[in-house]
Order: C-alpha cells, then structure tokens, then sequence
C-alpha cells in the first residue's frame, strides 16, 4: 500500500509537466519548427504571396550563389576532356585533387623542381600528373 501513494505521486507529477510543456510552443525552443512557429501569421492572401515571392528570391540567389562557387571549382580542378562533372562529382572530385596535392608535396619536400619554375608550368604539370594519376586509377579506392 505504501508504493501506491509514491505511485500516484509520480503520476501527477508527470501529468503537471505534460500540461506545462503543453502550454508551451508545441515545438522545443531550439528547432527549427520552434522558430517558424513564432513568425507572425500572415493576415491575408497578398501577405503570404508577398512572403513566398520574398522566399523564392532568396531561394534563386542561394542556388546562384552556389552555382557560381562550383564554376568556381571547376576551373582550379584540373579536368578530362571528357569530364562533364555533376556537382557531388566535383566535390569527390576536388577532395582527391586535394589528397593528390598534399601526397606530391609530400614527396617533393626535399625537391623544389616545381617551386623554381614559373607557376604556368608548375600548374600544368600538376593537371597533367593529377589526369595520368586518375588514369592510372590510383584514386579509386578513396
């Protein structure tokens, strides 16, 4: 009998914090829903299409944005003729240039051979080292 009252006890305690999150946004403070549900509603139909032009110009300069970073990209990465890369691709892509970069500067501490010749050569050799190693399929195990 006495664990039944210590029961109860627990019950309406749990029962009390239900009802006061429940009194709180249905949504933790921290998340995202929590956020969009404390924007004010808006009051009528132009107001939302309003927001939802305002939302899609964002939208546009965020993939432009974006789009132009990935040019971007393409350009510093030494590419086949044949490459048409997607943009995941190029991301995989530019990580093993990255990885190939830091294994010749490995190799080459002790040897300046690129360091000494104009940086047009030096980055021409380097697209053609970084084509023979993707030929040779040494980065396919990454």
């Amino acid at each position: 009998l006495d664990m039944i009252p210590e029961q109860l006890d627990l019950d309406e305690k749990r029962l009390q914090r239900k009802r006061r999150y429940s009194k709180r946004e249905s949504f933790p403070m921290g998340s995202i829903q929590g956020k969009i549900r404390r924007k004010s509603i808006p009051q009528n139909y132009e107001d939302v299409q309003n927001q939802r032009v305002l939302a899609n110009v964002r939208e546009r300069q965020r993939t432009q944005s974006l789009n132009e970073a990935f040019a971007s990209l393409r350009k510093i990465i030494p590419t086949l003729p044949s490459d048409k890369l997607s943009k995941i691709q190029t991301l995989k892509l530019a990580s093993r240039y990255i990885d190939f970069l830091y294994q010749v500067l490995r190799s080459d501490e002790h040897d300046n051979k690129l360091a000494s010749s104009c940086s047009y050569v030096a980055h021409e050799r380097l697209s053609y080292a970084f084509s023979v190693w993707r030929m040779e399929g040494a980065w396919s195990g990454h």
